[in-house]
């Protein structure tokens, strides 16, 4: 339905200060500056092709930034132990894990990392693991209070946040555990249980979006909830219902989500949604529907997407590149 708001447009509002947190379009007077402004986004980004991993697989567990990335576990034709580490250009396999497994999460750097968490057949395993990664081999440390598998992940080799995912036998949880380096414990719940959520950001400041809900109809999910370090909020929902994606995001207020699978019906998508703190914009797709992917991140504008399913296993690597949104002044001619 038209609105008023899309025939007519908004009052150009006249204050001292620029706006704090614009949305695109927006136009302002500032009377201190005795100026015109707006917010545009000149440039939404694009993604474009990295160098392919040395083996195709699915459900990863993934932590480092853009051009340091580490991959570890996931699932090819089997359970996976193998890990990657990515240079800006191409894949080294380094040191495997100790524990095969898929469905993991990871949090950290190339050099200092945890991978927790799992899945692992036969027999059905929820697993409890958590190794750490100091740049050349993994080591087991604390594990999770409960196995969980197709969580939500956040933060560093030594605070870093497990939210969601799926208990044993098979039960979606809204359970969240915080890591302090040396042990999990448990904090704050998200506000709706789901599992193959996505999240990302610091154990202070994080966000959690989209998921599978089981009693939904359809079971993707839209929500997105964010983290100040005691509880979660439910903020602005994804513009679609997704899971299986990849997010990357340094905090709470940027984060970028991109493939994963819709439902109905379920079917690998391409779309990618940015996230400017308040509200998912849809931006440019990825060149290949996937589920199933991991991702990587130095900012909001430098994300990596490697790995997933495409209907068979992938080993391609795509990298994400964009501008800032900025404040523009407008002159008279």
């Amino acid at each position: 339905m038209t609105t008023y708001k899309d025939i007519r447009g908004t009052h150009i509002k006249t204050v001292t200060t620029d706006p704090p947190a614009p949305v695109n379009g927006q136009m302002w007077y500032n009377s201190t500056s005795q100026v015109m402004k707006g917010f545009v986004i000149t440039n939404v980004g694009s993604w474009s092709s990295g160098g392919d991993m040395n083996t195709a697989r699915r459900a990863m567990a993934s932590s480092g930034a853009y051009t340091t990335a580490l991959a570890a576990g996931g699932y090819t034709t089997a359970y996976s132990a193998l890990a990657e580490s990515y240079n800006g250009s191409s894949w080294t396999e380094v040191g495997d894990l100790n524990l095969a497994r898929s469905l993991l999460k990871g949090a950290g750097s190339n050099t200092a990392s945890i991978a927790f968490g799992g899945f692992y057949h036969p027999p059905s395993t929820h697993v409890t693991n958590n190794e750490s990664w100091n740049g050349s081999a993994w080591t087991e440390v604390g594990d999770l209070n409960t196995g969980v598998y197709s969580c939500g992940r956040a933060g560093t080799s030594t605070a870093a946040l497990a939210f969601g995912g799926n208990l044993p036998p098979n039960n979606t949880t809204a359970q969240n555990e915080s890591w302090n380096g040396s042990t999990w414990t448990e904090v704050a719940d998200l506000n709706t249980a789901r599992q193959a959520m996505q999240g990302d950001g610091t154990s202070t400041s994080a966000i959690a979006t989209g998921g599978y809900i089981p009693s939904n109809s359809p079971f993707g999910s839209a929500l997105t909830e964010t983290w100040n370090g005691s509880a979660w909020t439910e903020v602005g929902d994804l513009n679609e219902d997704r899971y299986d994606f990849g997010v990357s995001a340094p905090d709470s207020t940027a984060a970028l989500a991109f493939g994963g699978n819709d439902s109905p019906p379920p079917a690998a998508v391409a779309n990618t949604e940015e996230w400017n703190g308040s509200s998912w914009t849809e931006v440019a797709d990825l060149s290949t529907a996937r589920q199933q992917l991991s991702g990587s991140q130095t900012s909001v504008t430098n994300v990596l997407a490697f790995g997933g399913y495409t209907g068979s296993n992938t080993a391609s690597t795509e990298e994400w590149s964009s501008t800032t949104p900025s404040t523009v002044t407008f002159t008279a001619s």
